[in-house]
């Protein structure tokens, strides 16, 4: 976590995204989580956006906003610079939880305009993809966290097509990203498959 506040500290970009796994185990406590998450946090540059995932508990959520994230929960907010606009959306833990809503996380988001969806598993991505989302944003999978030569997961505990286990992918009309994350789960070890804070440059067509 100390390294994790090192280098977002100078880092330069406009919105912070956080696509869950704030704790290792998905049950018991979750104060030390928030103590944490609040510690990163801290050096985070606004606004600052999330969504829940399988080892978090919505119990958490009033703890993560008083820290200043603001957590989306099958919601969508709008992004205004000068005359335009993006639309965020994020929805709930698709992967375990199943508490996942597209279509009321979309509800909101006007036709023909750019929107990004945030879930903490890419599994989702033809329900994206039909929402009319352009981008989709996740985690979950750690990329394989312990991989062979060659960033090749063993697992990815996910049902989706291995290419969008890590990376930058495409699927229809929409692109999406799944992060290998910055930290690890079940065991504190990474083989082949480096931990990662992703910037993302969004260009107009």
């Amino acid at each position: 976590m100390q390294r994790l506040i090192e280098l977002v500290g100078d880092m330069r970009y406009d919105l912070c995204v956080l696509t869950g796994y704030y704790r290792g185990k998905n049950c018991g406590p979750f104060e030390a989580t928030l103590d944490g998450v609040g510690r990163a946090r801290a050096h985070l540059k606004e606004p600052v956006y999330g969504v829940l995932g399988d080892h978090d508990t919505i119990q958490m959520v009033p703890g993560l906003e008083a820290i200043g994230i603001r957590m989306l929960l099958n919601e969508s907010e709008v992004i205004v610079r000068g005359d335009h606009q993006i639309y965020l959306a994020g929805i709930d833990d698709a992967h375990c939880f199943k508490v996942d809503n597209i279509e009321k996380a979309a509800s909101q988001i006007p036709s023909g305009k750019f929107s990004i969806l945030l879930s903490h598993t890419p599994e989702i991505y033809r329900q994206a993809a039909h929402a009319d989302f352009n981008l989709l944003l996740s985690g979950h999978t750690h990329g394989g966290q312990i991989c062979l030569p060659g960033s090749i997961p063993i697992i990815l505990d996910a049902v989706l097509p291995r290419q969008m286990g890590a990376g930058a992918w495409q699927y229809h009309n929409m692109t999406g990203y799944t992060s290998v994350g910055a930290g690890s789960s079940v065991v504190p070890v990474r083989f082949n498959c480096p931990p990662e804070i992703t910037l993302h440059c969004l260009h107009s067509g």
